[in-house]
């Protein structure tokens, strides 16, 4: 008994086939068809959409895909949203680039950083005229910003304890803000004699009038460590990577629309940058006992 299959039916076949073929191939990008984007909460978080809003649309017409920012509630939920696939690119801080890359086996890669994060710096601030010098400090109450910022927290800690001063045993009382803004708002209002934070926010809210630096002044400004970046999982595909990479290191201050991407981002441009570059963080928050 001979079996028979018709044209038709061997061209619905066909079709069937190709189609399932179809959609397994894009199932892989399918994730990749929305950009989800992030950054430490390092100031609040209406602060942190302005900033990105003109850069988000930026990458999107660049990109040729939707940018999503997803904003998180602490530094820590940067980290684990990223090494969880849970976000695609972070906006991170030194310290949380490197907690990042340990959590995830060297799973992260950061792209690029700002001109001014190859030599980043931190402020420490008060309104007490009597301290002009880290070593005032003893005896005071004193606040850092997260306890996972790197210039709000880390950086701070290792040169206070490079000066000998232990913020343990050696301040009155400790305390964490939460972000750079609030240290200010803190030490301004009184909560506490001295804080420390980035040296960019800092300038912003000098420059926007929002602190008196008549009332506040700068005690000390620590020496240069690399900062900040963004950063992506290794497991991005290597094309969506590079037009990333790329997208960043085409901003141009001279192109007005470009300005404003940059200006937001308090930098003149964008630059590569590589995991070796935060070797010295890592090494300082080894030192401190703050990386587990």
């Amino acid at each position: 008994m001979t079996c028979s299959i018709s044209s038709k039916s061997i061209k619905s076949l066909i079709a069937t086939v190709f189609a399932s073929i179809v959609l397994l191939s894009a199932t892989p990008s399918f994730a990749e068809q929305v950009l989800r984007v992030s950054a430490i909460p390092d100031e609040s978080p209406t602060e942190l959409q302005r900033k990105f809003k003109p850069l988000g649309e930026y990458l999107e017409k660049k990109l040729g895909m939707k940018v999503e920012f997803n904003p998180v509630t602490d530094y820590a939920a940067s980290v684990e949203g990223l090494v969880n696939n849970k976000l695609d690119m972070v906006w991170f801080g030194g310290f949380t680039f490197v907690q990042a890359k340990v959590r995830s086996n060297n799973q992260v890669i950061p792209l690029v950083q700002r001109e001014e994060d190859e030599k980043f710096k931190s402020v420490f601030i008060t309104t007490r005229n009597e301290i002009t010098k880290l070593s005032d400090l003893k005896g005071k109450t004193f606040t850092f910003g997260s306890e996972s910022s790197t210039s709000g927290h880390l950086m701070p800690r290792s040169f206070l304890l490079a000066a000998k001063i232990n913020p343990e045993t050696d301040m009155k009382r400790i305390a964490f803000s939460g972000a750079h803004d609030a240290t200010v708002a803190a030490v301004a209002g009184g909560k506490v004699d001295a804080g420390a934070l980035n040296i960019s926010v800092w300038e912003k809210l000098l420059l926007q009038g929002k602190v008196d630096a008549n009332v506040v002044h700068v005690l000390y400004t620590t020496p240069g460590f690399y900062d900040y970046n963004w950063s992506v999982r290794a497991d991005m595909a290597p094309a969506l990577r590079e037009k990333l990479t790329k997208a960043f290191l085409a901003l141009d201050k001279n192109n007005p629309a470009d300005k404003e991407i940059l200006d937001l981002q308090r930098t003149a441009r964008f630059i590569p940058t590589k995991a070796a570059n935060y070797s010295a963080i890592e090494s300082a928050a080894r030192s401190a006992g703050m990386l587990k």
